[in-house]
């Protein structure tokens, strides 16, 4: 297809920098309000971003064909707080981007966020993005799409699902989605055997891993593992948590409202004299400042203590080795349903909601993450390194990376995924630009399999 102009907005490691310049694009502005990364991207592209993109004026940024942004995705994440456009740091940046457009009006843009964005606040954040940009006026006049879409869709083995908005001010009735696909994906597809770069596991973690795979081994044959996560911490707990919760009884009585209760891995409440004693007690998701606990709570509560009444036999001997431990690596994902129980055998990820296990199919989602959250490979007792990581965003051709592990972790895990952009780009743009579309799009999806 002819050249065309691009912008690049919130533009971190440059993974829309990498898809639209191998598509014939050529990169007019870019913007990267984090020093290091703006470094870094005049080293990778020889074009360094301009700052803060809230201190731009839109009349500024070159005239383009197409706009890109993955802006930031926390105000609407469920792992953050959710607070969407009222996030005055980070959820109102859209309003920057829609800016731009309305000024500039290119043609084409592609925006990406994460997947509860559709949802956050009841949807009526979507409707708001739609209404900004969108046919209907005062809207800016773009037809929109929007879709779900993760790399092991494609054959790259990561499950990580993101929600990709097109924009165009031409039809996008010939416009169709790439065609996923359900191949298996495997994660060695990315790694490097044994590198010597690679962190290694620290002693805490080892031993918190070999106290999971104990109690694999000490779970009868015949005792089906759970599929939702495990809560050591509720296994001999019985404090309430269905008409009322320990909030509620906190505020209503006070100290005499967790007597007589047992909070977490059966602590007695009531043998402890001070208030603060028996609220440290409680297992932190019960501790929250709520007069009613959301059903998801409940439900994960009642399925643990059902588990653990069911199987308390094998249990209790196990239990007192786990206590060493924070909360969060009191906690258990098992996603191997049917598998090997030896949790050597899988890739394995430490996170705020506790130690998860899953299959050497694909990798977990890359997240911000610190050097304790990156994936480790089981099998050869290490974290994935930077390099590796890169390869699952599609990032790897980047002549550097941030330089320090702990950075780069982090931009990756902020990083859109090139391979996935370039995929969305080519049905956006080339469907509008005569019959080789299709062509070019199976070529392109046929790299990117044949790659992984």
């Amino acid at each position: 297809m002819q050249p065309f102009r691009f912008v690049d907005l919130f533009a971190g490691l440059g993974g829309f920098h990498l898809a639209l310049s191998r598509m014939g694009g050529v990169c007019v502005f870019a913007a990267e309000w984090k020093e290091p990364l703006r470094e870094l991207y005049e080293a990778n592209f020889g074009l360094k971003p301009e700052g803060d993109i809230r201190k731009i004026h839109p009349k500024d940024v070159p005239d383009h064909d197409v706009l890109t942004a993955g802006f930031p995705c926390q105000p609407f994440s469920k792992a953050g707080e959710q607070l969407g456009f009222e996030c005055t740091e980070q959820g109102n940046l859209f309003f920057n981007v829609a800016a731009i457009l309305k000024e500039k009006r290119p043609t084409y843009f592609i925006l990406e966020n994460v997947p509860n964005l559709l949802k956050h606040d009841n949807g009526r954040t979507w409707e708001e993005i739609q209404k900004i940009l969108g046919k209907d006026k005062p809207g800016l006049g773009y037809n929109i799409r929007a879709e779900r879409l993760s790399p092991h869709n494609f054959g790259i083995p990561q499950i990580r699902e993101r929600v990709y908005i097109v924009g165009s001010l031409q039809s996008l009735d010939d416009f169709h989605w790439p065609t996923t696909s359900d191949v298996e994906t495997n994660i060695g597809a990315v790694l490097d055997d044994n590198p010597s770069d690679a962190k290694q596991l620290s002693t805490r973690v080892k031993e918190c891993l070999e106290v999971w795979d104990e109690f694999l081994k000490a779970c009868p044959p015949d005792v089906d593992l759970p599929s939702f996560p495990l809560w050591s911490m509720e296994w001999g707990a019985t404090y309430p948590y269905e008409a009322t919760t320990p909030h509620a009884r906190r505020k209503l009585l006070g100290i005499d409202g967790l007597k007589g209760f047992k909070g977490s891995h059966g602590t007695k409440l009531g043998y402890l004299r001070g208030l603060e004693e028996r609220w440290a007690a409680l297992p932190s998701h019960a501790r929250t400042p709520e007069m009613e606990f959301p059903k998801w709570k409940q439900d994960f509560i009642r399925q643990n203590r059902k588990f653990y009444q069911d199987n308390k036999t094998w249990i209790d001997p196990w239990l007192p080795k786990i206590l060493k431990f924070p909360s969060s690596l009191q906690k258990f994902e098992w996603n191997i349903k049917g598998g090997e129980r030896n949790i050597w055998e899988y890739v394995i990820q430490f996170r705020a909601s506790g130690v998860r296990v899953k299959r050497r199919t694909t990798a977990p989602s890359l997240i911000a993450m610190t050097d304790t959250q990156v994936p480790i490979i089981g099998w050869q007792k290490r974290y994935m390194t930077p390099r590796e990581c890169a390869r699952l965003q599609s990032l790897d051709t980047l002549k550097e990376l941030p330089k320090s592990p702990s950075q780069a972790f982090a931009a990756l895990g902020n990083a859109v995924n090139s391979n996935v952009v370039e995929m969305v780009a080519q049905a956006l743009l080339l469907t509008q630009h005569g019959t080789d579309a299709t062509s070019e799009l199976v070529a392109t999806q046929r790299r990117v399999s044949e790659v992984f």
